[in-house]
């Protein structure tokens, strides 16, 4: 039996002698291998963070104890040992465990996550409502390096700081290498600083000089500045300091025997401590440890090699973004990108290839990007902006304040727009079209394949004004590439299909699926036409109203949320238009958060594929048309 086997929770973990963990942490790492290499899912972070997260759970006390998890995809090994081993398999699989920290699944994750950031900020709440309510436990932010690229963390760690409050953060950095010299001294002088005895010792020196008059001060400030040089000498403590932090670090993340000293020390300090913890991304295995970009995020692979297990047939959306905005930008100098800290994601990895002067990565800061592009575009640029649509969320102000005011040409490229899959509600980008179209300036269009995403790209790049694409996670359809890049008229959809009996109105993924409705309604003598929307706004009145009064049944089919949606905007234009006896039937998305799983069965799911919204649009028709004899479909 493995010794993982017989962890059920933090409890069993801490009865295991000490020199029993290095083999756990191999048991663990073998489990992650072996589930994600068939679900996919974060890789490299949770290979690196093994023994940090035991000596944690070994240390403190959770749930108790609260262990606050920054961006929530670090945390396999903490779902492993809190008892939901056995349930393992289903990670990030529909109707099974979710790949980032959920409350609702377990008291141990305290704070639902699945945006950087956020830790600090929720952990802060948790030590204030700890105190305020006369609790005595400990607080524990987990947060990883590429998050301390995000302002809300200093926003954070400033009132932290300032509070003096008992708080403890653990960076999790695990991009920077750390050599075996510098890692034993570091760990050596933690040990020494966060002891009893240095700490007792420091405490009660420092009040004997402070009642020797005149000269006490000056001695505690210069006995302060030797210390800080030490510490600055060994590792990059001083700004956390400055906040107000106690920094310890930095110590070797995937040494216990670094861990468990400095951390059973702090447990026993008081006030906001920070412990800088090196990890290795990938660590224990050759393929992510060499390739930890790749890894990070994986799709299902293959054990022996890493390499996915299956091959693209058609270019991805992000690749074609990316392979327009290159081929413009050999031709328009002002043409410049911008990525938080997604380069690869966005595929703006090749653009930095070829351009590496104008394409700028700005780290986990999706605020500063906008307002970043928005001081380009004033200055006579035309700045690109690949970031997820989920994330695009953070940069909400920034779009409306520094872009949309001013009217500045900056192109917004929406990533993963939709259902995305198997990251879940978090990541699901299904709300852009309800809180973007809403602003005055900005043209907001959806293609319905690859084909016309590069002739969306190219418009975009020659409107004066700001423009937001979006488009869909994965493969395109494998439709012919034109040659030529089209400027596309704004605010004109295109018919694609006449009908007379009703009128489907879809946007980007759904316009493909309705062009084959239309052809099964054709078979039972039902005419429907099928618009591909292109604009959500400006949106095409005439061409609706055009349709609207010919058909009277308006069908919308969009992969986001109703309220708000594209389907409301066609309402809106009815309604405006002070046109009556129209029936609307909306196809979209619940107004709930969408749980996590495969994008097929999520659109199976939801009515995005061709049976489900052949039957929507059927029953729909049917209904409006009770004289006509539509005859049932078999099969």
């Amino acid at each position: 039996m493995r010794l993982l086997d017989t962890i059920n929770s933090p409890a069993d973990l801490k009865k295991l002698p000490r020199t029993d963990l290095p083999l756990l942490a191999q048991e663990i790492r073998e489990e992650i291998i072996r589930v994600t290499s068939v679900n996919g899912g974060h890789l490299a972070t949770n290979l690196g963070i093994v023994e940090l997260t035991l000596a944690l759970h070994a240390v403190f006390d959770a749930p108790r104890d609260k262990i606050v998890w920054d961006t929530g995809n670090q945390v396999y090994a903490h779902k492993l040992i809190t008892g939901r081993r056995e349930q393992f398999h289903t990670i990030r699989q529909f109707g099974g465990l979710s790949g980032f920290t959920r409350r609702e699944e377990s008291p141990y994750d305290t704070f639902n996550a699945g945006h950087a950031g956020t830790s600090i900020s929720a952990a802060l709440g948790m030590v204030e409502a700890r105190d305020h309510l006369g609790q005595n436990h400990k607080v524990i932010a987990v947060i990883g390096d590429g998050a301390m690229t995000a302002g809300m963390v200093y926003e954070g760690l400033n009132q932290a700081g300032a509070s003096k409050k008992d708080f403890i953060v653990i960076l999790n950095d695990n991009e920077m290498s750390i050599s075996k010299n510098v890692g034993a001294i570091s760990a050596y002088l933690s040990r020494i600083i966060t002891g009893q005895l240095y700490t007792r010792v420091k405490e009660e020196a420092k009040h004997l000089l402070k009642t020797i008059p005149r000269i006490g001060q000056p001695m505690i400030k210069a006995a302060h500045k030797v210390e800080e040089s030490a510490k600055g000498f060994i590792g990059p403590g001083l700004l956390f300091e400055e906040l107000g932090f106690l920094y310890i670090g930095p110590i070797d993340g995937n040494r216990f025997e670094h861990l468990f000293p400095t951390l059973e020390n702090i447990r026993r300090l008081k006030g906001p401590i920070l412990v800088h913890v090196i990890t290795k991304k990938g660590k224990g295995y050759e393929p992510a440890e060499r390739n930890p970009v790749t890894l990070h995020a994986a799709s299902p692979f293959q054990i022996e090699t890493g390499q996915a297990r299956k091959t693209p047939r058609f270019p991805t959306y992000t690749q074609v973004f990316a392979s327009t905005l290159i081929r413009l930008a050999k031709r328009d100098k002002q043409i410049m990108a911008i990525t938080a800290a997604m380069p690869e994601g966005t595929g703006l990895s090749q653009f930095a290839k070829e351009f590496p002067d104008r394409c700028f990565d700005v780290g986990i800061a999706e605020p500063h990007a906008v307002t970043f592009a928005a001081g380009l575009a004033a200055s006579g640029l035309r700045p690109v902006v690949a970031i997820y649509s989920t994330f695009m969320q953070r940069a909400y102000d920034q779009i409306i304040h520094d872009v949309c005011i001013q009217n500045l040409p900056v192109v917004l490229g929406l990533d993963r727009a939709g259902l995305v899959g198997e990251d879940g509600h978090t990541h699901h980008g299904i709300f852009d079209i309800g809180f973007l179209r809403i602003l005055p300036n900005l043209v907001v269009m959806a293609p319905k394949d690859e084909n016309e995403l590069q002739h969306m790209v190219y418009t975009a790049s020659k409107h004066d004004g700001p423009v937001a694409i979006r488009y869909p996670r994965g493969e395109g359809i494998g439709v012919e590439m034109d040659s030529r890049l089209i400027r596309l008229p704004i605010g004109k959809a295109e018919l694609l299909k006449n009908g007379s009996d009703v009128a489907i109105l879809a946007l980007g993924h759904g316009v493909y699926p309705s062009l084959a409705v239309a052809r099964e309604l054709q078979k039972e003598g039902i005419s429907a036409a099928v618009v591909n929307v292109r604009f959500v706004k400006p949106i095409d009145r005439e061409l609706i109203l055009q349709l609207a009064r010919r058909t009277r049944r308006l069908v919308t089919v969009e992969e986001h949320v109703l309220q708000g949606g594209f389907g409301s905007a066609v309402l809106e234009v009815l309604e405006e238009d002070g046109l009556s006896g129209v029936e609307v039937k909306r196809i979209g998305l619940p107004d709930q958060f969408i749980e996590h799983g495969a994008v097929r069965s999520l659109r199976e799911r939801f009515g995005f594929t061709t049976e489900t919204l052949l039957r929507d649009v059927q029953s729909f028709v049917q209904a409006g048309l009770p004289k006509l004899e539509v005859p049932r479909r078999v099969g």
